[in-house]
């Protein structure tokens, strides 16, 4: 697995006037990847989108490593990078503590006679939007410190798709701390995402050891 990020070039707004919705950002990954690209080969990407005082880094965990000078598409140029993620992914510790950050579409099914599958209704109640969190950390592998969890931002974001109608999706960001309880299935959840639309920019999980534990 390989870890990657580039400095989105947001002072270039004409090189940046296409990444105007969800899937772009999309098209942006998959292109990053010509050899895929070229060969119609589609492997799991997560990414998101993440600021960091008045910059914006596209950041991208995937089993292979990019091509940088695409990835450069809409980046700075000179600023993008890539390193091997799985000496990080072995340390992680089951019992260990760590600071999480995670980029989710939080949702629930609804039943719906008037449809085969239901429906789909994002959750935009901070205390649904936690409770989505805190419900799905036990199947990959963890346990929340609940309260040192946070909803850092919620918004809604557009994605297009050809000959169908705009879709505004919830995104909502969690940052907080917490316990690895299985290390395998936790292994899975990094590099496998949590929950929907994860071809969007949804469902990256990263964390960072906590400093003393």
């Amino acid at each position: 697995m390989y870890i990657s990020r580039v400095e989105i070039d947001r002072a270039n707004r004409q090189k940046i006037r296409e990444l105007n919705h969800l899937g772009a950002y999309h098209h942006w990954v998959e292109q990053s990847f010509p050899n895929e690209w070229e060969g119609h080969i589609r492997t799991r990407k997560l990414w998101r989108i993440d600021r960091l005082g008045n910059r914006e880094y596209l950041l991208l965990v995937s089993e292979a490593a990019p091509d940088l000078s695409k990835l450069e598409t809409y980046g700075v140029v000179g600023s993008a990078q890539t390193k091997s993620y799985d000496a990080f992914l072995q340390s992680l510790q089951e019992r260990g503590c760590y600071r999480f950050k995670l980029t989710a579409n939080p949702v629930k099914s609804e039943a719906d006679r008037s449809r085969k599958r239901g429906r789909v209704l994002p959750l935009c109640r901070q205390e649904e939007q936690l409770q989505f969190l805190a419900e799905r950390a036990d199947k990959n592998g963890f346990v929340l410190q609940e309260e040192t969890v946070t909803v850092t931002e919620s918004t809604r974001e557009i994605l297009k798709k050809t000959g169908k109608a705009d879709v505004r999706l919830l995104k909502v960001t969690y940052e907080g701390i917490l316990a690895i309880t299985d290390k395998e299935k936790f292994l899975s959840t990094l590099t496998e995402g949590i929950g929907r639309k994860k071809a969007y920019g949804f469902g990256l999980m990263t964390v960072i050891p906590l400093l003393g534990a």
